[in-house]
């Protein structure tokens, strides 16, 4: 699911007080080195020759970059950023600890549950898919890969075109809302299509997150990144159906900013998290796929601060075969029942929040919890849904 400036952050834990933050990173060009003038060319930057003060500063700036690139760009496959860049951005700065543990859930994970480190070093990661081999898609690197239980990644889609929120329809074919404002099949290589890059004739503005119904449709949700400029033409930020086989709808656009998305085992009522307020959403599926009686559904606890008071932050969102809903937030994965109280949170050890999460491995009770580079997995009581990865 993201602030990238000023408007927005989140509240630190006081255990992470101290922790490491990567240096700004400047688009910096030659122009801005001191010259011997020169005549110009088209960029404005000029042909003359540069002086030893200027030689000396380039070099010092190429240092900086490689030690910048050495420290913060290792490890293996991996997304651009967080929801507010390609897969998933705000990469983490140090190994996450290894030592973490839940608290008691009630139904849903017993107190002392390791939260297990699966892979980090990643360059971001979103999606979070369980896959039938119980290994667990994700969008990073720019492109989509698997991990597998022992931290193995294998590259099934070197280019995703800025995928961020992932799902699997029953042909096993990837789908993935992308930044580049459009929601397309992605996988396997050979079935690529665009399903919906506009509505009306206007483009989407960054879509985010999905999820599949049985019947094939897709509802995503459709939202500002963090910061962005707005235009009087854009379309509002809105949740999408795209019925099989028929013409795309928009369901709703009641939903400050609508970020996570996933529906209930039994598929009669749809979730979304709002990031800009403060409650879980649900509304009732109706037999068309649009919706009806929207409602708060769940509180979150709000941890992130804006320009206009404290909000939810909710970023990703996923539920398991019992209608609890789990969604990611700056307080951890918060967990709803299906009344939609709230039961608890479950700290990770992420010094930024985590951003998605889905059901997968061998009995499908592992939640995974994504993004900051960082795959952990966490052994619950309940398993997901069967006929989905969320």
């Amino acid at each position: 699911m993201r602030p990238t400036n000023g408007s927005s952050r989140w509240l630190v834990p006081t255990h992470q007080k101290n922790a490491v933050t990567p240096p700004p990173v400047y688009n910096a060009g030659l122009c801005e080195l001191t010259e011997i003038p020169g005549e110009r060319n088209r960029e404005g930057c000029s042909r003359g020759r540069y002086n030893m003060k200027s030689k000396l500063a380039f070099f010092a700036m190429v240092a900086s970059a490689v030690c910048c690139l050495t420290l913060f760009g290792q490890g293996g496959q991996g997304g651009q950023a967080g929801r507010v860049g390609q897969g998933g951005q705000g990469g983490q700065t140090a190994a996450p600890a290894t030592d973490k543990v839940t608290p008691e859930i009630p139904g849903v994970v017993a107190a002392g549950t390791k939260i297990e480190v699966v892979k980090y070093g990643l360059k971001g990661d979103d999606g979070g898919v369980g896959m039938p081999d119980g290994s667990l898609l994700i969008a990073t690197g720019g492109g989509v890969s698997k991990v597998d239980k022992d931290g193995n990644v294998t590259v099934l889609v070197e280019n995703a075109d800025q995928a961020a929120g992932l799902a699997l329809d029953s042909k096993g074919r990837i789908i993935a809302a992308q930044y580049s404002k459009k929601v397309s099949v992605i996988y396997p290589k050979g079935s690529e299509a665009v399903l919906a890059d506009n509505f009306e004739g206007k483009p989407f503005i960054r879509p985010n997150d999905l999820v599949v119904d049985k019947k094939g449709g897709i509802y995503f949700t459709d939202c500002y990144q963090i910061g962005a400029k707005r235009s009087p033409d854009d379309l509002p930020q809105a949740v999408y159906y795209i019925p099989p086989g028929g013409k795309i709808i928009r369901v709703v656009d009641d939903v400050s900013r609508p970020n996570g998305i996933t529906l209930s085992p039994d598929q009669k009522t749809l979730y979304v998290n709002d990031w800009d307020g403060a409650y879980l959403v649900a509304y009732d599926v109706q037999p068309d796929g649009t919706l009806k009686n929207r409602r708060n559904f769940g509180k979150f606890d709000v941890k992130q601060e804006t320009d206009h008071g404290l909000v939810s932050g909710a970023d990703g969102l996923c539920s398991d075969s019992q209608d609890h809903t789990f969604a990611t937030t700056p307080a951890g994965v918060q967990v709803f029942n299906a009344k939609g109280e709230h039961l608890g949170n479950i700290e990770v050890p992420l010094d930024q929040p985590p951003q998605n999460c889905g059901f997968g491995g061998a009995d499908r009770k592992d939640l995974f919890v994504v993004g900051r580079g960082v795959v952990l997995r966490i052994h619950t009581m309940v398993p997901g849904p069967k006929d989905r990865a969320k």
